[in-house]
């Protein structure tokens, strides 16, 4: 069962990978490298190369969620991470630019910190196995005062925000939503066969509400920056933060737990997060923007 997990994990890595580049390049043919719209949102859903890598991320998410219930996470987890090195191939090729050393660097350090980050958390958590109402009513009350947080930023700097906000937030909007997620699916396999009357209402308004704002987020951030910089965001921050939130809130970390291994995971995770910042950074997508509006605006000063 677990080489079956690998290969979903595998496959699934690839849909991400292909689906974060159609739905890019869709975005950016629509946008020219401007701020997503609601008229032009509402224009992608009517482009096929759009709603094709739509369906191929559904894929994606969905063959990655079956493999992490077949096998363990540090089977599953670090696999996904090869989506970001598929994107940034599959993306300069389609783009026709060439990955110059800080993008390689920037990916290794996505890679190899998450990883690192999901192998140490797996040895100090343990499964929780009923989680109460109180902890699950404090995930949702800090779900929405991030929602409250960064849906102010995109309202009050739509048209300034960088592609690296926008990925940070859908990361952290969309790592609540797979804690929810889980919670939810315990409620409805609950022994006592209740099914959905054990689901609370603010778990399911929490969770339209924070995946509506987190995918309008990976679409603007389409629009600011390069595919992969998405796909570092949703395989990097997404994991840390439900990773956190388990720790912290759900009291998943085991009680012999030494201090090093905390210091290790902060280092990990840090590494991480630095990667997909100086992927935003220095990817030659990014920079090649850069120089373009640098010349526009020298051109308007004359």
């Amino acid at each position: 069962m677990v080489w079956v997990a690998v290969l979903l994990a595998v496959l699934g890595a690839f849909c991400l990978a292909l689906g974060a580049q159609k739905q890019g390049s869709a975005v950016k043919a629509d946008t020219g490298g401007l701020a997503l719209s609601s008229n032009g949102f509402l224009r992608l859903l009517r482009n096929p190369r759009w709603v094709l890598g739509l369906l191929l991320l559904c894929l994606g998410m969905g063959m990655n969620a079956v493999a992490l219930v077949s096998a363990p996470l540090t089977v599953v987890q670090p696999i996904g991470a090869i989506a970001l090195v598929i994107t940034t191939v599959v993306n300069a090729r389609d783009q026709d630019i060439t990955i110059n050393r800080a993008t390689m660097v920037s990916i290794a350090a996505c890679v190899t910190g998450s990883a690192l980050f999901v192998l140490l958390a797996v040895n100090v958590t343990q499964e929780n196995h009923h989680v109460s109402q109180e902890d699950e009513l404090t995930i949702v009350l800090l779900l929405a005062l991030a929602v409250g947080v960064f849906g102010t930023l995109a309202v009050m700097f739509r048209h300034r925000m960088s592609a690296f906000v926008y990925i940070l937030g859908a990361g952290v909007l969309f790592g609540f939503v797979a804690v929810l997620t889980r919670i939810i699916g315990k409620h409805l396999l609950d022994p006592n066969g209740l099914a959905l009357l054990n689901v609370q209402w603010y778990s399911v308004v929490a969770i339209a509400a924070a995946g509506g704002l987190g995918s309008w987020f990976v679409q603007s951030a389409y629009s600011g920056g390069p595919p992969d910089l998405v796909i570092a965001g949703l395989t990097v921050i997404d994991p840390i933060v439900g990773i956190a939130i388990g720790i912290v809130i759900l009291g998943e970390l085991r009680p012999d737990v030494h201090a090093v291994m905390a210091i290790a995971m902060a280092t990990a995770a840090s590494l991480a997060i630095v990667g997909v910042i100086a992927l935003s950074r220095h990817h030659p997508e990014v920079t090649k923007r850069r120089k373009d509006a640098r010349k526009a605006a020298g051109r308007a000063s004359h």
